[in-house]
């Protein structure tokens, strides 16, 4: 049965906005947004080379099949030549597995994994039959894919049931390939119906520290590579995949939505609105790390000055990562327990890649004794998806009282990193791959990604990512 979508329906207005965003209709704050957020996502990709289980998945993956000939991309950092969907799969898993990578606040949703990786992915087949991507689409195709990603997260009212960087970040990454393969308005549809068709990410394993939560939003970014398939192929997809009677905010979202942010679509770039991530953690975790920054640069206060933290933050945070602190936890955990990364924050004056990178640090006494500290409250905020103002109380050993207030954290674009800010997360986060990185190779990342619109194929991006491969000046127009 073929339907007809009235002109205001979510996923009408959402494949019109695939089929026709070029990067002339991008503004230049979403153009400059974009190189920011593709440095910080590629440094936190070569971190996350180092990711749990990571050597064992790949090798698993590769037993899944090999490329047909021509076809195929490259695992970032190894440089493993996979089927697209396999690399892809693999690439999202490095962005997401170091809890590292950028956000969208308003939406819940960590969006570059699934779609950069896709993206990247179909950019390297391209490359090989011999009509690259030129960096143009690519921007505009990645602002697409977050534009998308962001309006599903957004409007979803209710409390969080379904992981959404998997969820929506798969409908991003199905929307950012239409636009660059130029679907038109039904072809666009159709990869999006075929996108819904293979949704996936529960919550379970972020309840439990599982590295599954990464794999989730690798499963979405393959599923999008299949979704362009399927929809060049002419196979159509159910079309009514937003607001039908099954669809995803009536199913992932228990029937608790709005669709006011949809009027932000092509008006607002949701590029501009990402929050970095300043710590490998959740980010609903960085509230109590930014108060006891204050605390400590700004007033005085030591850690053994401290005698209890209490931490009153809104219901997402409360329910997400308020779980109690235990002796011996899996990284995932630790990453995602508000009072374990408080206590890291106390004990060593930092939270980075090192306070979960060992059995050792994760097991440290001294984290554990300050983790001990703090008490996790929920306050009166009735937006069940916010993740701030956050408040905080200090209560000092020598009886005084210290109110710290934080509207937002610091990452959010009202309270952003500096340039040299992103620019040291991502020579911190190159410096800890798994395969090192030589500083002419390093600099070419840098490069090539902080102006990605100068690129005559964005494929180079996967070369760069790939040590050995250093002399790339000639990919810049």
């Amino acid at each position: 049965m073929t339907i007809t979508l009235s002109a205001d329906n979510p996923a009408l207005r959402l494949a019109k906005h695939a089929a026709s965003t070029r990067f002339e209709n991008l503004p230049e704050p979403a153009v400059a947004a974009t190189a920011t957020f593709l440095v910080d996502t590629l440094g936190v990709a070569a971190a996350g080379s180092r990711g749990a289980g990571l050597a064992a998945l790949a090798e698993m993956v590769a037993g899944w099949g090999a490329p047909a000939p021509s076809r195929g991309a490259r695992v970032w950092v190894g440089g493993m030549h996979l089927p697209a969907g396999s690399a892809a799969l693999l690439n999202a898993y490095q962005i997401h597995c170091m809890e590292f990578d950028c956000v969208l606040e308003e939406a819940v949703v960590h969006p570059m994994a699934t779609i950069l990786s896709a993206l990247l992915a179909h950019c390297e087949e391209r490359r090989a039959a011999g009509d690259p991507v030129n960096g143009k689409d690519f921007v505009a195709a990645l602002n697409v894919g977050v534009d998308t990603a962001a309006m599903l997260g957004r409007a979803g009212t209710g409390p969080i049931r379904f992981f959404r960087p998997a969820t929506c970040g798969g409908f991003g990454a199905a929307a950012a390939l239409a636009n660059v393969c130029r679907l038109d308005e039904e072809g666009a549809l159709n990869a999006l119906g075929a996108q819904y068709g293979q949704t996936s990410g529960t919550l379970q394993p972020h309840a439990e520290g599982s590295p599954l939560l990464g794999l989730q939003v690798g499963f979405n970014a393959r599923a999008a590579l299949c979704a362009l398939d399927l929809a060049r192929a002419g196979i159509r997809g159910p079309h009514d995949v937003v607001t039908g009677p099954y669809g995803y905010l009536r199913l992932m979202e228990d029937d608790q939505f709005s669709l006011a942010p949809f009027e932000d679509l092509g008006t607002v770039p949701q590029m501009t609105r990402m929050s970095h991530k300043p710590h490998p953690s959740g980010r609903l975790t960085h509230g109590v790390v930014h108060a006891l920054r204050i605390a400590r640069d700004e007033r005085g206060i030591a850690a053994e000055d401290i005698e209890r933290v209490c931490a009153r933050v809104p219901p997402l945070v409360y329910r997400l990562v308020g779980r109690p602190d235990v002796a011996t936890p899996e990284p995932n955990y630790a990453k995602l327990c508000l009072r374990f990364v408080a206590g890291a924050m106390m004990a060593n004056g930092q939270v980075d890649l090192e306070t979960f990178a060992s059995p050792a640090a994760l097991k440290d006494d001294a984290t554990h004794r300050y983790a001990g500290l703090v008490d996790v409250e929920l306050d009166d905020n009735p937006d069940p998806n916010a993740l701030d103002p956050q408040h905080f109380t200090l209560t000092l050993k020598d009886g005084r009282v210290e109110e710290i207030h934080l509207p937002c954290m610091f990452g959010h674009p009202d309270a952003p990193l500096s340039a040299q800010d992103n620019e040291d997360k991502f020579r911190l986060c190159m410096a800890a791959s798994a395969v090192p990185f030589t500083e002419t190779a390093v600099e070419s990342v840098l490069a090539l990604a902080g102006d990605p619109a100068a690129l005559t194929d964005a494929a180079v991006l996967v070369d760069a990512l790939t040590p050995g491969r250093e002399n790339l000046s000639g990919q810049i127009r």
